[in-house]
């Protein structure tokens, strides 16, 4: 049994004083006002590790030319199969940057030039090799809005409009649906007449619900088109983005379908036209909306390693200190579904922690030690 003590605990539920953070092995074992087995660390603060769910990070590489960036593959429009997992590099200094910083987990996604990009990898920024990093999947990266139609100099069948992009998904989404309700109707070895392809399989378990569409998506009208096709094929997704939703009923509407939103990136430069409205006062129709959200850096876009920062734009907003922690930790793990092992400070959860050497959100502060799943993964002091 290991022990650590602080001054303040933020457990992403609720702040705790002069207590420890019991741990064995990989896994807590406790919160407790007693000391407990070997003590390895004091400090200020603790918070649990900080979780990315939309970065781009070891896809897009920190000291590599643009034009070896592997966020997005240009050879058609709708590729299902293609998976982040295989462009992601290790190696990137990005990733140690982010540990540096305690955020200890991503969830990579392909980029949003094609209308279906491929599969996420939910990783550990800290392994060893990629396979090593692999947590879990969480969706199918889809794009809407100004993203797609840009990329008409890219190889293969493309839009040139919104509605062309959204006339290609739904054409592809049909045929696989077409395949399903022949499957179901056919019998015996008549049932082996409807073939699925590898990519056929994608799109059927994103029908069947299986899956999560990941929607980049930043306008309120094309969140709107978004959830006309939810209407039509009844697909589980999440709001990737949301930054140019400037009025609030829109994010009353994804409340009452209980779609979650994970929002961001807040301080980008605002580049293109589908961000003209973007700005850090959208965040109280958010919150107003009482929709469930998680926060994003979207890296490169904005740093993995400033997600923290991120969170001022919310303590602006009305949130405390422990909801903006909770924000990045417990939300972020729950809209990925990595809520039985990260997240919190608690019994049974991945010993995955954050030591301050004051309040990390004093600008003079940072991180003096960073444990993933039970081990020193980074010391100020080494």
């Amino acid at each position: 049994m290991n022990c650590t003590f602080a001054k303040t605990i933020y457990t992403g539920k609720k702040i705790v004083s002069n207590a420890y953070l019991l741990f064995n092995g990989k896994r807590i074992s406790a919160i407790s006002k007693s000391k407990r087995g070997r003590q390895i660390g004091k400090f200020d603060v603790l918070t649990p590790a900080f979780i990315d769910p939309h970065s781009h990070i070891g896809m897009e590489r920190a000291g590599e030319p643009s034009t070896e960036g592997e966020a997005n593959e240009h050879q058609d429009s709708i590729l299902a199969l293609t998976d982040a997992l295989d462009s992601i590099q290790m190696d990137d200094k990005a990733l140690q940057d982010a540990v540096q910083m305690g955020v200890l987990y991503s969830c990579v996604m392909p980029g949003s030039g094609n209308i279906i990009g491929g599969l996420s990898a939910v990783i550990r920024n800290y392994a060893g090799s990629s396979t090593e990093a692999l947590i879990t999947r969480a969706g199918l990266k889809g794009a809407f809005g100004f993203n797609p139609m840009k990329t008409k100099a890219w190889k293969g069948k493309r839009p040139s409009t919104r509605m062309g992009a959204v006339a290609m998904l739904r054409s592809r989404l049909d045929e696989v649906r077409q395949k399903i309700q022949k499957h179901r109707r056919a019998r015996g070895s008549k049932k082996e007449d409807v073939r699925f392809a590898a990519e056929d399989k994608v799109l059927r378990d994103l029908l069947g619900r299986k899956m999560r569409l990941r929607a980049h998506v930043h306008k309120i009208d094309d969140i709107a088109a978004l959830l006309r096709l939810v209407d039509e094929f009844k697909i589980n997704v999440t709001v990737d983005h949301a930054g140019d939703v400037h009025r609030p009923e829109i994010f009353r509407e994804l409340k009452k379908r209980k779609i979650p939103v994970i929002y961001g990136p807040i301080d980008s430069f605002a580049y293109k036209v589908e961000l003209k409205h973007e700005d850090w006062r959208n965040v109280r129709y958010l919150l107003e909306s009482g929709v469930e959200y998680g926060l994003m850096t979207d890296h490169p876009v904005t740093l993995a390693r400033q997600l923290l920062l991120q969170t001022r734009w919310f303590l602006r907003a009305g949130l405390s200190k422990q909801q903006a922690i909770e924000l990045i930790s417990r939300r972020n793990s729950k809209i990925l579904g990595l809520d039985d092992r990260l997240g919190t400070l608690e019994k049974g959860k991945w010993a995955s922690f954050i030591g301050w050497n004051g309040d990390p959100f004093d600008l003079a502060s940072y991180p003096v030690a960073v444990y993933g799943e039970g081990e020193l993964l980074y010391s100020a002091s080494s």
